[in-house]
């Protein structure tokens, strides 16, 4: 009697093999005999949707934008077909799962794009000096909305008076009218809407605090100015250097044009706007070009010197030197304001 060994096989504890129904599947053959039908076009349309949000190039200006759209839609579309055509639950809840996180972020990076409303009384300071530097909406708006007020002066009143007022409290920008600077009863330039009013004070006296103003300060119409806590500027400024630089270089700016204004008392606001449109080496330059020369231009007292040397004759350059230097406290200035 031939009796044959079958194999020994061993089982978990409680599992049961269904003998009768099992299949063997030949090596030589697929499993997939039989493949399902295509799915509906909504799943399509879907991978799709995902396909064309992956694949767009990140620099595209809007590219989140996008991709956070894109895949909402594909996870819509996912729910729409695992509820009406796939009856698939788990299917479902995923996909909405999915729906609801890209649909916030969608939300949140549309609200970022919303165009930034300008005050009407800023918007042409943004539009003259701000908007060309570069500097985005939303930065000005946060630079001009917590720690600053707008304030008025009638004809006649002063903003600052020589030797009594100090320099350390504010900084402010002409947004409209015309102030008159004089030094001991010496009228010495004026100050039109869009320049700092004291800005070679602010820059003078950085090292140097409890200082008194050397000018004195008179509204010549009615104006309106933009004042800034010096205190709390200072603060918001080291955190965003890009606007630290940006200050650097329009307070330079400004100081040049003040310069340049006191050798030419006849210098009106449009004259004023077209010195402001001339390129000059700091506007062409980007801003990490801009703070290496900066930090290389040369000492503060030359490059006056060379300035008026350009400006005025010898005999008007020495009394217009003199006064500024008097009145402003030039021999402070810091190297790195001037371009």
């Amino acid at each position: 009697m031939n009796t044959t060994m079958s194999p020994l096989t061993v089982t978990p504890l409680g599992f049961i093999p269904d003998l009768k129904n099992a299949t063997l599947v030949p090596f030589n053959e697929t499993a997939c005999e039989n493949w399902k039908e295509i799915h509906h076009l909504v799943f399509h349309v879907a991978n799709i949707c995902f396909a064309v949000g992956l694949v767009i190039p990140t620099t595209l200006n809007l590219h989140m934008i996008f991709l956070r759209g894109l895949l909402t839609t594909g996870c819509a579309l996912f729910i729409i077909w695992a509820t009406l055509y796939r009856c698939a639950l788990d299917i479902m809840i995923w996909n909405s799962v999915f729906l609801v996180v890209n649909l916030l972020h969608f939300i949140y990076l549309v609200y970022k794009r919303r165009p930034i409303k300008i005050e009407k009384e800023l918007s042409s300071l943004y539009k003259r000096t701000f908007e060309p530097l570069h500097v985005p909406p939303e930065l000005f708006q946060r630079l001009t909305g917590q720690f600053c007020n707008i304030q008025t002066l009638k004809t006649g009143q002063a903003y600052a008076a020589e030797d009594k007022t100090s320099v350390d409290d504010r900084l402010s920008i002409l947004l409209k009218g015309k102030m008159k600077v004089s030094y001991r009863g010496h009228f010495l330039h004026n100050i039109y809407p869009c320049a700092f009013i004291d800005s070679p004070e602010f820059r003078s006296t950085q090292m140097n605090r409890g200082e008194k103003f050397q000018v004195t300060i008179i509204a010549d119409d009615n104006c309106k100015f933009l004042c800034w806590s010096r205190e709390r500027l200072t603060y918001f400024l080291e955190s965003e250097p890009f606007l630290y630089e940006i200050f650097k270089y329009l307070i330079g700016k400004d100081i040049t044009n003040k310069l340049y204004s006191l050798n030419d008392p006849t210098l009106n606001d449009k004259a004023s706007k077209k010195i402001d449109r001339q390129p000059s080496l700091c506007s062409q330059l980007s801003v990490m070009q801009m703070r290496n020369s900066m930090a290389s231009t040369s000492d503060s007292e030359d490059g006056l010197q060379m300035f008026l040397r350009g400006t005025s004759s010898a005999s008007s350059l020495r009394n217009n030197q003199q006064e500024f230097y008097n009145a402003y406290g030039v021999s402070r200035l810091q190297h790195d304001v001037f371009c």
